[in-house]
């Protein structure tokens, strides 16, 4: 048993939002949000089939989110996030995009994926450019400790991947480190080139402008 983390990796900022966030927000939130509950979802009757899919830990404001469900309409996705202006973003393009096969869950990522993710039910999960908290100090606050990923990787499937994307080489460093202490494989030497499903985010541009490296660690569960 995994004890609950109860250290957040997130501060919860009062951004403003837009009125077409809030007006999103406050109308398609009920439409395409998935309410927190403390039982497993049951992802085909979420979704009206049954298809492979990917969980997304903290979309920002959801551009990438979308550009990947856009492009693979035969996955089924579900991105989490607890700052209401990127959840209000990302339901603005579900609607404008009309994209079915995505889900939105708005609050804490370990408590969704310790309570409403079954084990061994996901194809993938998808962890892009998180806070890498660079102070000593605040290491403690990283999602990616050695706990956090070992939930993560009982929540994959056999052939089930985790993707890890960072613009800091100790957060980097850290990560892989973490992973390999889970029954996951990493798919490369330790790096793995950007798949072609992941999408330049301004992250990646804005790190990629303070001449910092980008780095893509892919970890699989065993077939």
């Amino acid at each position: 048993m995994i004890p609950h983390r109860s250290i957040r990796s997130y501060v919860l900022r009062q951004g403003r939002m837009t009125d077409a966030q809030r007006s999103a927000h406050e109308r398609l939130l009920p439409v395409y949000g998935l309410p927190f509950c403390a039982a497993p979802l049951a992802l085909a009757q979420v979704f009206g089939r049954n298809a492979p899919v990917v969980v997304e830990i903290g979309f920002g404001m959801g551009e990438t989110t979308a550009q990947i469900a856009a492009s693979n309409p035969n996955i089924d996705y579900v991105g989490v996030e607890v700052h209401a202006p990127g959840v209000g973003s990302l339901l603005r393009m579900i609607e404008a995009r009309r994209l079915a096969n995505l889900r939105i869950i708005q609050h804490d990522a370990t408590d969704v994926i310790e309570h409403m993710i079954a084990p061994a039910s996901l194809s993938g999960i998808h962890v892009f450019f998180p806070d890498p908290w660079p102070k000593k100090r605040h290491h403690k606050r990283r999602l990616l400790q050695v706990g956090f990923a070992h939930l993560l990787a009982t929540r994959l499937r056999q052939g089930g991947y985790l993707h890890v994307a960072t613009d800091w080489v100790d957060y980097a460093e850290w990560i892989v480190d973490a992973l390999s202490k889970t029954e996951l494989e990493n798919c490369g030497e330790r790096y793995s080139p950007r798949p072609a499903y992941r999408p330049l985010t301004k992250f990646e541009h804005r790190g990629i402008a303070l001449g910092h490296a980008v780095h893509d660690i892919v970890f699989r569960r065993p077939p």
